[in-house]
Protein backbone atom coordinates (compact mmCIF):
# COMPACT_ATOMS: atom_id res chain seq x y z
CA UNK A 1 0.00 0.00 0.00
CA UNK A 2 2.74 2.49 0.79
CA UNK A 3 4.42 1.32 -2.68
CA UNK A 4 1.35 2.19 -4.37
CA UNK A 5 1.01 5.31 -2.76
CA UNK A 6 4.73 6.51 -3.19
CA UNK A 7 4.38 5.81 -6.72
CA UNK A 8 1.06 7.87 -7.18
CA UNK A 9 2.58 10.49 -5.67
CA UNK A 10 6.02 10.45 -7.37
CA UNK A 11 3.63 10.56 -10.90
CA UNK A 12 1.67 13.48 -9.79
CA UNK A 13 4.66 15.14 -8.94
CA UNK A 14 5.75 14.45 -12.63
CA UNK A 15 3.46 15.63 -13.87
CA UNK A 16 3.30 18.78 -11.30
CA UNK A 17 7.07 19.53 -13.12
CA UNK A 18 5.44 18.47 -16.13
CA UNK A 19 3.07 21.29 -16.10
CA UNK A 20 5.02 23.67 -14.65
CA UNK A 21 6.85 23.92 -18.22
CA UNK A 22 5.66 25.08 -21.41
CA UNK A 23 7.22 24.06 -24.71
CA UNK A 24 6.03 26.42 -27.53
CA UNK A 25 7.35 25.81 -31.64
CA UNK A 26 7.76 29.14 -33.10
CA UNK A 27 7.03 29.13 -36.94
CA UNK A 28 9.95 31.57 -37.80
CA UNK A 29 13.33 32.39 -37.44
CA UNK A 30 14.45 34.98 -34.80
CA UNK A 31 17.11 37.67 -35.87
CA UNK A 32 17.42 39.39 -32.35
CA UNK A 33 16.31 39.06 -29.18
CA UNK A 34 16.89 43.53 -29.20
CA UNK A 35 13.46 44.91 -29.09
CA UNK A 36 14.75 47.92 -30.70
CA UNK A 37 15.84 46.20 -33.72
CA UNK A 38 14.05 44.34 -36.83
CA UNK A 39 10.18 44.80 -36.25
CA UNK A 40 9.36 41.21 -37.62
CA UNK A 41 6.73 39.07 -35.88
CA UNK A 42 9.24 36.61 -34.66
CA UNK A 43 11.68 39.26 -32.69
CA UNK A 44 8.29 40.89 -31.66
CA UNK A 45 6.96 37.59 -30.14
CA UNK A 46 10.45 36.59 -28.23
CA UNK A 47 10.68 40.38 -27.15
CA UNK A 48 7.19 40.60 -25.41
CA UNK A 49 7.95 37.68 -23.17
CA UNK A 50 10.56 39.84 -21.41
CA UNK A 51 9.42 43.34 -22.39
CA UNK A 52 6.30 45.37 -22.09
CA UNK A 53 5.25 48.61 -23.90
CA UNK A 54 3.12 51.39 -22.89
CA UNK A 55 0.03 50.02 -24.56
CA UNK A 56 -0.67 46.18 -24.98
CA UNK A 57 -3.38 44.79 -27.41
CA UNK A 58 -5.93 42.40 -27.07
CA UNK A 59 -6.66 39.36 -28.63
CA UNK A 60 -9.19 41.64 -31.45
CA UNK A 61 -6.10 43.91 -31.73
CA UNK A 62 -7.52 46.47 -30.34
CA UNK A 63 -5.47 48.70 -28.23
CA UNK A 64 -5.58 48.94 -24.06
CA UNK A 65 -3.33 49.79 -21.33
CA UNK A 66 -0.21 48.28 -20.83
CA UNK A 67 2.79 49.95 -18.89
CA UNK A 68 0.43 53.22 -19.76
CA UNK A 69 -2.84 52.58 -17.20
CA UNK A 70 -4.40 55.84 -19.28
CA UNK A 71 -3.58 58.51 -21.72
CA UNK A 72 -5.06 61.71 -23.26
CA UNK A 73 -4.80 64.46 -25.19
CA UNK A 74 -4.05 67.76 -23.53
CA UNK A 75 -3.77 69.61 -27.13
CA UNK A 76 -4.31 68.50 -30.64
CA UNK A 77 0.01 68.10 -30.24
CA UNK A 78 0.12 66.77 -26.68
CA UNK A 79 -0.45 63.58 -24.92
CA UNK A 80 0.19 62.86 -21.60
CA UNK A 81 0.60 59.06 -20.64
CA UNK A 82 0.32 57.52 -17.00
CA UNK A 83 2.31 54.57 -15.95
CA UNK A 84 1.43 51.82 -14.01
CA UNK A 85 2.41 52.52 -10.55
CA UNK A 86 4.74 49.86 -8.66
CA UNK A 87 5.92 48.45 -11.50
CA UNK A 88 9.29 46.55 -11.27
CA UNK A 89 12.39 45.67 -13.80
CA UNK A 90 13.33 41.70 -13.33
CA UNK A 91 16.70 43.40 -11.45
CA UNK A 92 14.26 44.75 -8.72
CA UNK A 93 14.41 48.35 -9.76
CA UNK A 94 11.57 50.16 -9.98
CA UNK A 95 10.21 51.58 -14.07
CA UNK A 96 10.15 54.90 -14.14
CA UNK A 97 9.42 57.97 -16.52
CA UNK A 98 12.82 58.01 -17.24
CA UNK A 99 13.13 54.47 -18.61
CA UNK A 100 10.37 55.27 -21.39
CA UNK A 101 12.00 58.54 -22.10
CA UNK A 102 15.01 56.36 -23.14
CA UNK A 103 13.54 54.08 -24.90
CA UNK A 104 11.91 55.93 -26.96
CA UNK A 105 14.73 57.51 -27.83
CA UNK A 106 17.00 54.59 -28.53
CA UNK A 107 15.33 52.72 -31.72
CA UNK A 108 16.25 55.85 -33.90
CA UNK A 109 19.96 55.33 -32.46
CA UNK A 110 20.25 51.43 -33.59
CA UNK A 111 22.29 50.26 -36.42
CA UNK A 112 19.90 48.86 -38.94
CA UNK A 113 17.06 49.06 -36.59
CA UNK A 114 13.01 49.40 -38.23
CA UNK A 115 12.08 51.10 -35.00
CA UNK A 116 12.79 54.62 -35.87
CA UNK A 117 9.23 54.89 -37.60
CA UNK A 118 7.57 54.58 -34.62
CA UNK A 119 9.32 57.28 -32.99
CA UNK A 120 9.26 59.50 -35.93
CA UNK A 121 6.19 61.92 -34.99
CA UNK A 122 7.38 62.41 -31.76
CA UNK A 123 8.82 66.05 -31.40
CA UNK A 124 9.94 66.36 -27.41
CA UNK A 125 9.40 64.78 -24.32
CA UNK A 126 8.44 65.86 -20.54
CA UNK A 127 8.91 64.41 -17.16
CA UNK A 128 6.15 65.46 -15.48
CA UNK A 129 6.70 63.08 -12.66
CA UNK A 130 8.33 59.30 -12.01
CA UNK A 131 4.72 58.29 -13.39
CA UNK A 132 3.77 60.71 -15.78
CA UNK A 133 5.39 61.85 -19.29
CA UNK A 134 4.17 64.05 -21.54
CA UNK A 135 5.21 63.68 -25.38
CA UNK A 136 4.66 66.56 -28.01
CA UNK A 137 4.09 65.37 -31.63
CA UNK A 138 5.36 67.10 -34.71
CA UNK A 139 1.76 67.90 -35.49
CA UNK A 140 -1.76 66.64 -34.20
CA UNK A 141 -1.27 62.83 -34.48
CA UNK A 142 -4.19 60.16 -33.80
CA UNK A 143 -1.98 57.12 -34.44
CA UNK A 144 0.40 57.63 -31.33
CA UNK A 145 -1.17 55.09 -28.61
CA UNK A 146 -0.95 52.44 -31.76
CA UNK A 147 2.72 53.94 -32.55
CA UNK A 148 3.55 52.87 -28.85
CA UNK A 149 2.54 49.78 -28.44
CA UNK A 150 5.45 48.50 -31.01
CA UNK A 151 8.21 50.01 -28.78
CA UNK A 152 9.03 48.32 -26.04
CA UNK A 153 10.19 49.73 -22.49
CA UNK A 154 13.90 49.04 -21.44
CA UNK A 155 16.19 49.28 -18.57
CA UNK A 156 17.57 52.56 -19.01
CA UNK A 157 20.42 51.29 -16.05
CA UNK A 158 21.32 48.23 -18.45
CA UNK A 159 20.84 49.35 -22.02
CA UNK A 160 22.66 52.13 -21.74
CA UNK A 161 25.01 51.74 -24.54
CA UNK A 162 24.42 48.30 -25.36
CA UNK A 163 24.40 46.85 -28.86
CA UNK A 164 21.81 44.01 -30.24
CA UNK A 165 25.00 42.01 -29.21
CA UNK A 166 24.57 42.67 -25.58
CA UNK A 167 20.43 41.91 -25.70
CA UNK A 168 21.36 38.45 -27.41
CA UNK A 169 23.21 38.15 -24.49
CA UNK A 170 21.34 38.59 -22.06
CA UNK A 171 23.44 41.57 -20.58
CA UNK A 172 20.91 44.15 -21.63
CA UNK A 173 17.75 41.77 -21.54
CA UNK A 174 16.10 43.48 -18.13
CA UNK A 175 12.59 44.15 -18.88
CA UNK A 176 9.18 44.28 -17.17
CA UNK A 177 7.55 41.42 -18.94
CA UNK A 178 6.01 38.48 -17.79
CA UNK A 179 9.54 36.46 -18.36
CA UNK A 180 13.00 36.62 -17.32
CA UNK A 181 15.48 36.22 -20.38
CA UNK A 182 17.76 33.10 -19.88
CA UNK A 183 19.35 32.08 -22.79
CA UNK A 184 19.30 33.01 -26.76
CA UNK A 185 20.85 30.03 -28.97
CA UNK A 186 20.17 31.39 -32.69
CA UNK A 187 18.54 28.92 -35.01
CA UNK A 188 17.38 26.95 -32.00
CA UNK A 189 15.85 28.13 -29.04
CA UNK A 190 15.18 31.39 -26.39
CA UNK A 191 14.35 30.27 -22.83
CA UNK A 192 12.73 31.88 -19.83
CA UNK A 193 11.51 31.23 -16.65
CA UNK A 194 8.17 32.96 -14.72
CA UNK A 195 8.69 37.03 -13.45
CA UNK A 196 6.98 35.60 -10.36
CA UNK A 197 6.40 40.06 -9.49
CA UNK A 198 4.91 40.22 -13.24
CA UNK A 199 2.14 43.06 -12.55
CA UNK A 200 -0.15 41.42 -14.90
CA UNK A 201 -0.38 38.48 -12.43
CA UNK A 202 2.23 35.32 -12.35
CA UNK A 203 2.32 33.20 -14.99
CA UNK A 204 1.15 29.64 -15.23
CA UNK A 205 4.37 28.20 -16.37
CA UNK A 206 7.57 28.38 -14.41
CA UNK A 207 9.74 27.80 -16.88
CA UNK A 208 8.98 28.97 -21.27
CA UNK A 209 10.82 27.26 -23.73
CA UNK A 210 10.31 28.69 -27.82
CA UNK A 211 11.13 26.39 -30.25
CA UNK A 212 12.65 28.00 -33.41
CA UNK A 213 10.77 25.44 -35.78
CA UNK A 214 10.13 27.24 -39.40
CA UNK A 215 9.79 23.69 -40.88
CA UNK A 216 6.28 22.69 -40.75
CA UNK A 217 7.21 18.82 -40.49
CA UNK A 218 9.65 19.06 -38.20
CA UNK A 219 7.21 21.40 -35.84
CA UNK A 220 4.65 19.05 -36.79
CA UNK A 221 5.96 16.05 -35.83
CA UNK A 222 7.58 17.58 -32.33
CA UNK A 223 4.26 18.19 -31.52
CA UNK A 224 3.08 14.44 -31.82
CA UNK A 225 6.00 13.29 -30.25
CA UNK A 226 5.08 15.37 -26.88
CA UNK A 227 8.06 17.25 -27.33
CA UNK A 228 6.36 20.39 -27.67
CA UNK A 229 3.46 21.41 -25.79
CA UNK A 230 2.08 23.99 -28.20
CA UNK A 231 2.94 25.20 -32.14
CA UNK A 232 1.68 28.03 -33.73
CA UNK A 233 0.70 28.26 -37.64
CA UNK A 234 -0.48 24.84 -38.17
CA UNK A 235 0.27 23.70 -41.48
CA UNK A 236 -2.82 23.20 -43.10
CA UNK A 237 -1.51 19.46 -44.54
CA UNK A 238 -1.78 18.48 -40.90
CA UNK A 239 -4.51 20.33 -39.51
CA UNK A 240 -7.02 17.66 -40.45
CA UNK A 241 -4.80 14.68 -38.64
CA UNK A 242 -4.05 16.89 -35.52
CA UNK A 243 -7.75 18.31 -35.23
CA UNK A 244 -8.58 14.16 -34.97
CA UNK A 245 -5.84 13.51 -32.12
CA UNK A 246 -7.95 13.39 -29.09
CA UNK A 247 -4.42 14.21 -27.25
CA UNK A 248 -4.59 17.76 -28.80
CA UNK A 249 -6.59 20.78 -30.06
CA UNK A 250 -7.05 23.50 -32.65
CA UNK A 251 -8.03 27.11 -32.02
CA UNK A 252 -8.34 29.34 -34.89
CA UNK A 253 -9.22 32.99 -35.82
CA UNK A 254 -8.58 35.18 -39.35
CA UNK A 255 -5.28 36.86 -39.17
CA UNK A 256 -4.71 40.83 -39.59
CA UNK A 257 -1.67 39.57 -41.60
CA UNK A 258 -2.76 40.21 -45.61
CA UNK A 259 -0.01 39.06 -48.06
CA UNK A 260 0.92 41.04 -51.31
CA UNK A 261 3.19 41.13 -53.87
CA UNK A 262 5.37 44.36 -54.00
CA UNK A 263 6.34 45.18 -57.66
CA UNK A 264 9.45 47.56 -58.52
CA UNK A 265 8.07 50.71 -59.37
CA UNK A 266 11.42 53.11 -59.40
CA UNK A 267 14.10 51.55 -61.45
CA UNK A 268 14.29 51.80 -65.25
CA UNK A 269 16.02 48.63 -65.22
CA UNK A 270 14.78 45.95 -62.13
CA UNK A 271 16.79 43.12 -61.53
CA UNK A 272 15.79 39.87 -63.37
CA UNK A 273 13.19 40.72 -65.50
CA UNK A 274 13.98 40.05 -69.23
CA UNK A 275 13.03 39.32 -72.19
CA UNK A 276 12.22 36.31 -74.31
CA UNK A 277 16.01 36.16 -75.27
CA UNK A 278 17.01 36.56 -71.47
CA UNK A 279 18.16 40.46 -71.72
CA UNK A 280 16.74 43.36 -69.53
CA UNK A 281 14.13 45.39 -70.98
CA UNK A 282 14.34 48.47 -72.73
CA UNK A 283 11.76 50.19 -69.91
CA UNK A 284 10.58 48.82 -66.41
CA UNK A 285 7.14 47.21 -67.33
CA UNK A 286 5.73 47.94 -63.74
CA UNK A 287 5.39 51.12 -64.26
CA UNK A 288 2.62 50.93 -66.53
CA UNK A 289 -0.38 50.41 -64.02
CA UNK A 290 -1.72 47.94 -67.10
CA UNK A 291 1.23 45.48 -66.09
CA UNK A 292 0.37 45.69 -62.57
CA UNK A 293 -3.71 45.35 -63.22
CA UNK A 294 -2.61 42.31 -65.72
CA UNK A 295 -0.46 40.52 -63.16
CA UNK A 296 -3.24 40.82 -60.61
CA UNK A 297 -5.81 39.29 -63.10
CA UNK A 298 -3.69 36.15 -63.79
CA UNK A 299 -4.41 34.96 -59.94
CA UNK A 300 -6.82 32.75 -59.44
CA UNK A 301 -7.26 33.98 -55.65
CA UNK A 302 -10.01 31.27 -54.90
CA UNK A 303 -7.71 28.61 -55.70
CA UNK A 304 -4.89 30.14 -54.47
CA UNK A 305 -6.34 30.05 -51.21
CA UNK A 306 -8.76 27.29 -51.54
CA UNK A 307 -5.92 24.68 -52.95
CA UNK A 308 -2.98 26.12 -51.55
CA UNK A 309 -3.78 27.76 -48.55
CA UNK A 310 -6.20 24.30 -47.89
CA UNK A 311 -9.08 27.03 -46.71
CA UNK A 312 -6.69 28.30 -44.15
CA UNK A 313 -7.36 31.99 -46.31
CA UNK A 314 -9.73 34.55 -47.48
CA UNK A 315 -8.88 36.49 -50.75
CA UNK A 316 -7.91 40.07 -50.09
CA UNK A 317 -8.40 43.36 -52.13
CA UNK A 318 -7.05 45.37 -48.82
CA UNK A 319 -3.63 45.40 -47.36
CA UNK A 320 -5.35 44.97 -44.26
CA UNK A 321 -7.87 42.34 -43.03
CA UNK A 322 -11.79 42.76 -42.66
CA UNK A 323 -12.09 44.05 -39.12
CA UNK A 324 -8.84 45.91 -38.93
CA UNK A 325 -9.36 49.70 -38.51
CA UNK A 326 -9.49 51.23 -42.01
CA UNK A 327 -10.31 48.15 -44.09
CA UNK A 328 -12.13 49.52 -47.11
CA UNK A 329 -15.09 47.07 -47.81
CA UNK A 330 -16.03 49.14 -51.26
CA UNK A 331 -12.97 47.81 -53.03
CA UNK A 332 -13.58 44.44 -54.62
CA UNK A 333 -11.38 41.38 -55.19
CA UNK A 334 -9.78 41.59 -58.54
CA UNK A 335 -11.60 39.01 -60.82
CA UNK A 336 -9.86 36.00 -62.28
CA UNK A 337 -9.17 36.84 -65.52
CA UNK A 338 -6.43 35.77 -67.57
CA UNK A 339 -7.58 36.49 -71.15
CA UNK A 340 -8.28 40.00 -70.35
CA UNK A 341 -4.78 40.14 -68.86
CA UNK A 342 -3.29 38.87 -71.72
CA UNK A 343 -5.17 41.96 -73.30
CA UNK A 344 -3.56 44.51 -70.91
CA UNK A 345 -0.32 43.29 -71.76
CA UNK A 346 -0.17 43.56 -75.41
CA UNK A 347 -2.49 46.86 -75.08
CA UNK A 348 1.08 48.31 -72.71
CA UNK A 349 3.44 46.50 -75.49
CA UNK A 350 3.93 43.56 -73.86
CA UNK A 351 2.30 40.99 -76.39
CA UNK A 352 4.90 38.02 -75.80
CA UNK A 353 5.14 38.74 -72.24
CA UNK A 354 8.40 38.83 -70.66
CA UNK A 355 10.36 36.91 -67.63
CA UNK A 356 10.60 37.74 -64.05
CA UNK A 357 12.07 36.37 -60.55
CA UNK A 358 9.44 35.91 -58.12
CA UNK A 359 11.17 36.26 -54.77
CA UNK A 360 10.06 35.58 -51.15
CA UNK A 361 10.75 33.75 -47.88
CA UNK A 362 9.82 29.45 -47.69
CA UNK A 363 10.29 29.47 -43.88
CA UNK A 364 7.56 32.56 -42.88
CA UNK A 365 4.30 32.40 -43.87
CA UNK A 366 1.55 29.61 -44.41
CA UNK A 367 2.52 27.40 -47.39
CA UNK A 368 4.58 30.13 -48.31
CA UNK A 369 7.40 28.54 -51.10
CA UNK A 370 3.67 26.64 -51.89
CA UNK A 371 2.12 30.12 -52.72
CA UNK A 372 5.18 31.18 -54.85
CA UNK A 373 5.11 28.44 -56.80
CA UNK A 374 1.45 28.55 -57.20
CA UNK A 375 1.75 32.29 -58.34
CA UNK A 376 4.40 31.48 -60.87
CA UNK A 377 2.28 28.76 -62.92
CA UNK A 378 -0.18 31.41 -62.98
CA UNK A 379 1.88 34.31 -64.41
CA UNK A 380 3.48 31.90 -66.80
CA UNK A 381 0.29 31.29 -68.27
CA UNK A 382 -0.37 34.97 -68.99
CA UNK A 383 3.01 34.94 -70.67
CA UNK A 384 4.82 35.95 -67.97
CA UNK A 385 7.74 33.43 -67.56
CA UNK A 386 8.29 33.20 -63.91
CA UNK A 387 11.36 31.56 -62.15
CA UNK A 388 11.06 31.36 -58.07
CA UNK A 389 13.34 32.48 -55.77
CA UNK A 390 12.38 30.87 -52.09
CA UNK A 391 14.59 31.80 -49.16
CA UNK A 392 15.20 31.45 -45.75
CA UNK A 393 13.89 34.42 -43.78
CA UNK A 394 17.08 35.37 -42.34
CA UNK A 395 18.32 35.68 -45.87
CA UNK A 396 15.36 36.56 -47.66
CA UNK A 397 14.80 39.99 -45.56
CA UNK A 398 17.79 41.70 -45.81
CA UNK A 399 17.99 40.88 -49.89
CA UNK A 400 14.65 42.59 -50.33
CA UNK A 401 15.17 45.58 -48.04
CA UNK A 402 18.10 45.93 -50.22
CA UNK A 403 16.61 46.08 -53.32
CA UNK A 404 17.73 43.35 -54.65
CA UNK A 405 14.22 41.65 -55.85
CA UNK A 406 12.16 43.22 -58.08
CA UNK A 407 8.81 40.93 -57.57
CA UNK A 408 8.39 40.37 -53.79
CA UNK A 409 6.25 38.63 -51.59
CA UNK A 410 5.69 40.23 -47.88
CA UNK A 411 3.35 39.35 -45.59
CA UNK A 412 2.26 42.32 -43.41
CA UNK A 413 -0.64 42.84 -40.21
CA UNK A 414 -0.93 46.07 -38.63
CA UNK A 415 -4.01 47.72 -36.06
CA UNK A 416 -4.30 50.16 -38.62
CA UNK A 417 -5.10 51.02 -42.42
CA UNK A 418 -3.52 54.08 -42.33
CA UNK A 419 -0.54 52.56 -39.90
CA UNK A 420 0.29 49.63 -42.86
CA UNK A 421 -0.17 52.07 -45.60
CA UNK A 422 2.65 54.55 -44.50
CA UNK A 423 5.25 51.84 -44.23
CA UNK A 424 3.73 49.46 -47.07
CA UNK A 425 2.96 52.23 -49.58
CA UNK A 426 3.39 56.34 -48.56
CA UNK A 427 6.20 57.98 -50.45
CA UNK A 428 9.43 56.52 -48.99
CA UNK A 429 10.70 59.86 -46.27
CA UNK A 430 13.40 58.87 -43.84
CA UNK A 431 12.94 62.04 -42.16
CA UNK A 432 8.72 61.11 -41.66
CA UNK A 433 9.44 57.66 -41.27
CA UNK A 434 7.11 57.09 -44.30
CA UNK A 435 8.08 53.96 -46.41
CA UNK A 436 10.60 51.64 -44.99
CA UNK A 437 8.89 48.72 -46.30
CA UNK A 438 7.52 49.96 -49.51
CA UNK A 439 9.97 48.10 -51.24
CA UNK A 440 8.44 49.13 -54.74
CA UNK A 441 8.97 52.91 -53.89
CA UNK A 442 5.46 53.59 -55.18
CA UNK A 443 4.68 57.28 -55.21
CA UNK A 444 1.37 59.13 -55.35
CA UNK A 445 0.69 62.33 -53.85
CA UNK A 446 -3.33 62.20 -53.27
CA UNK A 447 -2.22 58.90 -50.74
CA UNK A 448 0.14 61.16 -49.26
CA UNK A 449 -2.17 63.98 -48.79
CA UNK A 450 -4.56 61.37 -47.32
CA UNK A 451 -2.47 59.80 -44.69
CA UNK A 452 -1.47 62.92 -43.50
CA UNK A 453 -4.88 64.30 -43.33
CA UNK A 454 -6.09 60.86 -41.67
CA UNK A 455 -2.69 61.38 -39.15
CA UNK A 456 -3.85 64.67 -37.99
CA UNK A 457 -7.18 63.44 -37.03
CA UNK A 458 -7.46 62.47 -33.70
CA UNK A 459 -11.09 61.86 -33.58
CA UNK A 460 -11.64 57.91 -34.60
CA UNK A 461 -14.40 57.92 -36.84
CA UNK A 462 -13.35 60.51 -38.91
CA UNK A 463 -9.91 59.42 -38.65
CA UNK A 464 -11.59 55.81 -40.21
CA UNK A 465 -13.66 57.96 -42.58
CA UNK A 466 -10.22 59.12 -43.71
CA UNK A 467 -8.02 56.19 -44.11
CA UNK A 468 -10.57 54.27 -46.00
CA UNK A 469 -10.82 56.86 -48.57
CA UNK A 470 -6.62 56.73 -48.92
CA UNK A 471 -6.63 53.11 -48.76
CA UNK A 472 -9.06 53.25 -52.21
CA UNK A 473 -7.04 55.87 -53.63
CA UNK A 474 -3.79 53.23 -53.36
CA UNK A 475 -5.07 50.09 -54.24
CA UNK A 476 -6.88 51.48 -57.30
CA UNK A 477 -3.40 52.30 -58.51
CA UNK A 478 -2.17 48.95 -57.68
CA UNK A 479 0.46 49.39 -56.12
CA UNK A 480 0.91 46.14 -54.96
CA UNK A 481 -0.94 42.62 -55.66
CA UNK A 482 -3.10 41.71 -52.81
CA UNK A 483 -2.77 37.83 -52.78
CA UNK A 484 -5.26 36.61 -49.00
CA UNK A 485 -5.40 37.23 -45.74
CA UNK A 486 -4.28 34.30 -43.64
CA UNK A 487 -6.14 32.34 -40.89
CA UNK A 488 -4.23 31.75 -38.09
CA UNK A 489 -4.37 28.38 -35.65
CA UNK A 490 -2.34 27.11 -32.53
CA UNK A 491 -2.40 23.35 -31.75
CA UNK A 492 -1.60 22.24 -28.32
CA UNK A 493 -2.17 19.67 -25.84
CA UNK A 494 -5.54 19.40 -25.51
CA UNK A 495 -5.53 20.26 -21.13
CA UNK A 496 -4.38 23.74 -22.78
CA UNK A 497 -6.57 26.76 -23.03
CA UNK A 498 -5.82 29.81 -25.70
CA UNK A 499 -8.27 32.29 -26.86
CA UNK A 500 -6.71 32.60 -30.69
CA UNK A 501 -5.96 36.72 -31.28
CA UNK A 502 -6.10 38.48 -34.67
CA UNK A 503 -2.51 39.71 -34.18
CA UNK A 504 -0.83 36.21 -34.84
CA UNK A 505 0.95 36.40 -31.35
CA UNK A 506 1.71 33.67 -28.97
CA UNK A 507 2.34 34.49 -25.93
CA UNK A 508 3.03 31.86 -23.04
CA UNK A 509 1.63 33.87 -20.22
CA UNK A 510 -1.66 33.49 -21.60
CA UNK A 511 -2.54 29.44 -22.32
CA UNK A 512 -4.06 28.73 -19.08
CA UNK A 513 -3.99 24.57 -17.71
CA UNK A 514 -7.48 23.33 -18.40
Amino acid sequence: MTRVLVSVMLAFAGLLVQAADLRIGLSADVTTVDPHHLPSQPNLAVGYHVFDALTHVDEKARIIPGLAVSWRTLDPVTWEFKLRPGVKFHDGSELTADDVVFSLDRPPTVKGGGFGSYVAMIQSKTIVDKLTIRIVTRAPYGALAEELNSVMIVSKKHATGAASEDFDSGKATIGTGPYKFVRFARGDRVEYVRNNDYWGGRPAWEKLTIRIMPTDPVRTAALLAGELDVIEHVPPADRERLAKNPKLRIDQTTSWRTLFLHLDQYRDTPLNVVDAAGKPLAKNPFMDVRVRRALSMAINRSALTGRVMEKLAVPAANIVSPGVFGHNAQLKIEPFDPDGARKLLAEAGYPNGFGITLSGPNNRYINDEQILQAVAQMFTRIGIQTKVEALPLAVYFPKARKGETSVSLLGWGSFAGDLALRSLLATTSPERGWGSWNWGKFSNAKVDELLTQAFATTDPKAREAVVRDAMAAAMTNVPVIPLHHQIVSWAMRSDIAYTPRTDEFTFAHLFKPK
